[in-house]
């Protein structure tokens, strides 16, 4: 059918939007026997899969690798330096086939699943026939066709997109964004980062380590300021040492833009003073907006404040058959956090008492090098919540095999209730952070405290070491130093 022609599908629940949160939801959904479709502009998978979290970190794990091979010397092993050559185009092909290999996974899971994948730019329009409420999607496809979806309940899980500043809106060639930025096809001799939040310190951390000339901008005082203070010092200096150039208190002016045959030049206002900067390129990583426009929400009654879907305790909107879950509500936006949110949705729909997870018991992590982590409160946050937070920390160089991989760098700060020795926090930073971290993430969810932690048995010698360590240091009864 052509044209205006419109062909209906039927089922239990609608997803819009397959990113991680849209996907896990589904999938949930049809492990219960519901009848479940998908409708999905793009490629299921999100951006996360294609334009986020996979390609990012197969880039940071060549980078990686490359800096092992510079500093191969110190491990014993000789390397001819001369001979050793970094192949842009071969790191860029294999981003994409881990990113093609997970993609023809999660398509198999999809046909496994027996969930429906519709291709398309999905609607919300008004009642139909065959649903009373508000929610249909009318489709719209590739070809001119249009399709409608009928659900009994829908899930909104359309994500974010990179934030424009405005002034320096990405051209795709000197001024880009972090999706432009996955697609260079060659390394620039510089760069200027607008933003030191996750985003923008994973790629100053890369481009460092891929020999690019950094500059980073952050407008707070600090670098990740989200994160404990003493986590993004360290960080901070960690980047420092490795050539980056880092300016806090720091605000770009956009009008002062200078696009020119060499590159581009901007001058950034650092405390009175004013500071002309200059790259091959600038990339702008300041956070992120919701999807929220073209998908019909002035044909329901949901509500939308600050640019995110409003949602309850249980991810409702103000209609209560649909509910949103992950980037688009402004929550925890991670793709693991929208993964438990759309679990938590389904399972409401089905009647089962769930609540998504609470924001501080979400692990935050950074791929940087050396890598953060990090659950819970950060000393300063538990202090303004009212706790009179006990503090420990353990250096990795104190631990046996930080020592034998010859990679000592940061700690892992342990933040508890003096009165309680309720575990309020765990903040890491060094090697295999990012896998360390799932066992704070454990402990607090089954509301342990630290000596439970320290208490349980780590193998020796290994980095989770340094956890329990810290955990026993919180008492003061640490064996490592």
């Amino acid at each position: 059918m052509k044209g205006n022609d419109t062909m209906t599908i039927q089922v239990d629940i609608a997803v819009l939007g397959g990113g991680p949160g849209g996907y896990t939801a589904a999938i949930r959904a049809a492990q219960e026997g519901k009848s479940v479709a998908i409708v999905e502009r793009d490629r299921v998978g999100g951006t996360c899969l294609h334009r986020g979290c996979i390609p990012s970190k197969a880039l940071l794990r060549s980078a990686e690798v490359y800096q092992s091979l510079l500093h191969a010397d110190t491990y014993g092993v000789k390397v001819d330096k001369s001979g050793i050559s970094l192949d842009f185009g071969a790191v860029q092909s294999r981003k994409e086939a881990a990113v093609d290999q997970l993609y023809r996974g999660l398509q198999q899971l999809m046909k496994k699943h027996g969930i429906q994948i519709v291709h398309g730019s999905g609607r919300i329009v008004g009642p139909s026939i065959f649903s009373p409420k508000s929610g249909t999607l009318a489709v719209e496809l590739a070809d001119g066709e249009t399709e409608s979806v009928v659900s009994k309940q829908l899930i909104i899980a359309t994500g974010s997109r990179p934030r424009i500043l405005p002034g320096l809106e990405p051209d795709g060639g000197n001024v880009l964004n972090s999706d432009d930025a996955l697609r260079l096809e060659s390394l620039p001799a510089s760069m200027i980062i607008v933003g030191g939040g996750v985003i923008g310190v994973e790629w100053a951390s890369m481009l460092t380590d891929f020999g690019v000339k950094v500059t980073l901008v952050e407008t707070a005082s600090r670098i990740l300021p989200g994160e404990d203070a003493d986590v993004s010092g360290a960080l901070a200096k960690a980047l420092k040492s490795r050539g980056a150039v880092i300016h806090t208190d720091a605000v770009v002016m956009p009008e002062t833009l200078d696009r020119h045959s060499a590159g581009i030049a901007v001058d950034a206002r650092i405390g009175s003073a004013t500071v002309k900067l200059e790259a091959e390129k600038l990339l702008v990583s300041v956070g992120r907006v919701a999807n929220v426009e073209g998908i019909g929400l002035e044909n329901t009654d949901i509500q939308v404040s600050g640019g995110w879907v409003k949602v309850n305790g249980s991810l409702q909107t103000s209609e209560p058959h649909i509910y949103a879950i992950g980037d688009v509500t402004g929550g925890v936006q991670l793709a693991h956090a929208a993964a438990h949110e759309g679990i938590a949705a389904v399972e409401h729909i089905l009647g089962e008492k769930t609540a998504p997870p609470a924001a501080h018991r979400i692990p935050r992590c950074v791929y940087s090098h050396p890598e953060t982590a990090s659950i819970g409160y950060t000393e300063e946050q538990a202090r303004a919540l009212g706790h009179e937070p006990k503090t420990a920390r353990l250096p990795f160089a104190a631990v046996a095999k930080a020592i034998v991989q010859g990679d000592t760098q940061g700690f892992v700060k342990v933040v508890a209730d003096s009165t309680t020795g309720d575990l309020l926090g765990v903040h890491i930073i060094g090697a295999h952070a990012t896998e360390l971290i799932a066992e704070a993430a454990l402990a607090q969810l089954v509301d342990a405290v630290p000596w439970e932690v320290g208490a349980s048995i780590h193998p020796h010698p290994s980095l989770s070491e340094a956890l329990g360590e810290a955990m026993l240091a919180v008492d003061g009864k640490s064996f490592a130093f």
